[in-house]
C-alpha cells in the first residue's frame, strides 16, 4: 500500500519542492529575456537606429537632428557623391541624413533657400546668379553659405560621328538636348551658346536630363546633347557602348573671352580614352559648390566640413570625380559667403 508521511515530515518536503520550483521558473525565464533583448537590438540595427556601441559621443553630435542633401539625377555624380557624404554624416554623428534626387543646381538652391533641404550641391555659375539675383533668380538670395569648392563639372557636348558636327558653331540649326530646364547643365549650355553667338532661337531645344538625352541620341531624335558633370558621366559611358560617339570641342581662345565676364568658367580638357576618344578634347568646366543654410550653427558647419575632408577617400571610392576635391583648393574661388564653421576649419588647417 501507499506510504504515508507524518505532518512533521510533510512540511520540510513541501518547502523543498517550492524552492526547487522557484529556481526552475527562474532558469527557464532568463534565456527568454535575453532573447527578447537581442531581438530588439537586432530590430534597431535593421531600421538604422544606432545602438549604444555605435552611438557617437555627446560631444560629437550635431545641433541639428536632420540633414537632407539635395543632389541631382539618380545616376549622376551629384547623387553618388552626395549619398556617400550622407553616409559619412550618419556614421560620424548619428544624424538622420538622406539624399534627395532633384533637377540639380537651380532647383537645389531654391530648395535650400526655402528651408526644404539642409545641404546642396550646385554649380558655381548658378550660385553666382542666385547671390546676384540674375537669370533664374528674381532677387538676390542671402540665406545660403558655402562650405567647400568641390570638383569641376565638365561640359561634355556629344554628337554622333556621322553628324558632321565638330564644334559649337556647328550646332546652329540643330536639335539639341540642353539638360533639364533650369538645371546647371541647361544654364551652362545657354551661357556657352550665347558666348559663341548662338541663342535658343537659332537651335531646336529639348529639355532632357542625362538619361533622357542619351535615349534621345540612341533613337536619333536629337543631334547633339550637353552633359555637365564630373568625369566620367555614367549615361555617356552607356551611350558609348552602342553609338559612334563624337565629343564636340570648345574653342579655348573664344572660351577665354567668355571667362573675362564669366569667371566661374575655366578651360579644361577631357582626357583621351574617357569615352573612347583617341585624343584629349578641349572644353569648359565650372567648379561645383557645397552649400548650406546660413541658419546652420557654426558648430555644425565646422564638424560637417571637417568630416568631409577626413573621409575624402570614401567619396573617391564612390565616384572618381571626387578625386578632384582637395583641401588645398576647397576655399579658393568661393562664389557665396563662406559659412563661419567652414572658415574656422580652414583657418585651423592654414595655421598648422
Amino acid at each position: 500500500m501507499f506510504n504515508t508521511l507524518s505532518k512533521s515530515q510533510k512540511s520540510p518536503l513541501l518547502l523543498s519542492i517550492m524552492i526547487s520550483a522557484a529556481f526552475a521558473v527562474s532558469a527557464c525565464s532568463s534565456p527568454s529575456s535575453e532573447s527578447t533583448d537581442d531581438t530588439a537590438a537586432a530590430a534597431e540595427n535593421t531600421t538604422g537606429t544606432a545602438t549604444d556601441a555605435a552611438t557617437p559621443a555627446a560631444d560629437n553630435k550635431l545641433d541639428t537632428k536632420f540633414l537632407t542633401i539635395a543632389t541631382g539625377g539618380a545616376s549622376g555624380p551629384y547623387n553618388i557623391i552626395g549619398t556617400a557624404l550622407s553616409e559619412v554624416y550618419v556614421k560620424n554623428f548619428g544624424v538622420n541624413s538622406k539624399t534627395q534626387t532633384t533637377g540639380a543646381s537651380v532647383e537645389n538652391v531654391n530648395l535650400l533657400t526655402k528651408g526644404k533641404v539642409d545641404m546642396v550641391l550646385a554649380l558655381s555659375d548658378v550660385v553666382t546668379d542666385a547671390v546676384r539675383g540674375e537669370n533664374n533668380f528674381d532677387q538676390p538670395i542671402s540665406n545660403i553659405q558655402q562650405i567647400a569648392v568641390l570638383f569641376p563639372n565638365v561640359v561634355q557636348i556629344v554628337t554622333t560621328q556621322k553628324s558632321g558636327i565638330k564644334n559649337i558653331e556647328d550646332l546652329r540649326g540643330k536639335r539639341i538636348a540642353v539638360g533639364d530646364q533650369g538645371s546647371g547643365t541647361e544654364v551652362n549650355a545657354r551661357t556657352l551658346l550665347e558666348g559663341f553667338g548662338i541663342t535658343y532661337d537659332d537651335v531646336t531645344v529639348d529639355y532632357l536630363g542625362f538619361a533622357e538625352a542619351a535615349d534621345g541620341m540612341k533613337a536619333g531624335k536629337v543631334e547633339a546633347a550637353f552633359f555637365s558633370s564630373g568625369l566620367p558621366n555614367s549615361s555617356l559611358m552607356e551611350l558609348e557602348q552602342g553609338l559612334d560617339l563624337q565629343l564636340i570641342s570648345v574653342n579655348q581662345d573664344k572660351l577665354k573671352e567668355i571667362i573675362a565676364s564669366k569667371p566661374y568658367f575655366k578651360t579644361f580638357e577631357i582626357p583621351a580614352g574617357t569615352y573612347g576618344n583617341a585624343e584629349a578634347v578641349p572644353t569648359a568646366a565650372i567648379m561645383n559648390a557645397l552649400l548650406v543654410s546660413s541658419d546652420l550653427s557654426e558648430n555644425d558647419g565646422y564638424k560637417l566640413t571637417k568630416a568631409l575632408f577626413e573621409n575624402l577617400d570614401g567619396l573617391k571610392t564612390a565616384h572618381q570625380a571626387a578625386n578632384d576635391i582637395s583641401l588645398e583648393t576647397a576655399n579658393v574661388g568661393m562664389v557665396a559667403p563662406i559659412h563661419p564653421g567652414a572658415k574656422k576649419f580652414y583657418d585651423e588647417q592654414a595655421a598648422k
